[in-house]
């Protein structure tokens, strides 16, 4: 992402404030699935914005690593883990995606929420433990019609093919998968 693509991101965290507190549900389009996330281990939160997502899953019992390339919303996240007692649980970082994911150790889950950047599918895939859990929802066109950031129509099996299937879906403008990485 460039420059540009931050200061927009920092702009737009800037007018949105802190996340609310008190209240730590899971993102609306995966809240079907809940039952099906990890309560143990450790996550990477792409894109994580102002660190809703990752409040969520350290609520549940999970370490998280956040990163965006938003330093707006990185500091807005470090605030909303400290706010809900979780930020032993949490780390954030700026991190532009651009060059990857950065560099780490395998992890038990991978969720991108509201992000979607085929180009580093395969970094996804790899930083997932045999075992573990990629969750990934974005904008779709299906319900909705072609975008810039909608994932075409079937894009997120195709991508994620190799993976054992949870759940998958497209609707109303929105795409899912969920699926683990098969044990050797």
């Amino acid at each position: 992402m460039s420059d540009r693509d931050q200061q927009h991101w920092d702009q737009r965290y800037a007018e949105l404030g802190p996340a609310p507190s008190g209240d730590y549900p899971p993102p609306a389009v995966l809240a079907d699935f809940e039952h099906l996330f990890p309560r143990t281990g450790t996550a990477v939160d792409v894109a994580c914005g102002r660190g809703r997502t990752a409040v969520w899953l350290a609520k549940r019992g999970m370490d998280v690593w956040g990163i965006d390339i938003s330093p707006v919303a990185i500091d807005l996240a470090r605030q909303h883990a400290e706010q809900a007692g979780v930020s032993d649980r949490c780390r954030f970082d700026v991190h532009n995606l651009d060059s990857g994911l950065p560099p780490g150790d395998p992890v038990d889950l991978v969720l991108c929420h509201l992000f979607r950047e085929a180009d580093i599918d395969n970094a996804v895939l790899q930083r997932l433990k045999p075992g573990g859990m990629l969750a990934v929802a974005c904008l779709s066109e299906v319900g909705h019609g072609s975008g810039r950031f909608r994932a075409a129509p079937g894009e997120l099996t195709r991508a994620f093919a190799d993976l054992d299937v949870l759940e998958a879906g497209e609707a109303d403008g929105h795409a899912w998968f969920i699926g683990v990485r098969p044990t050797l």
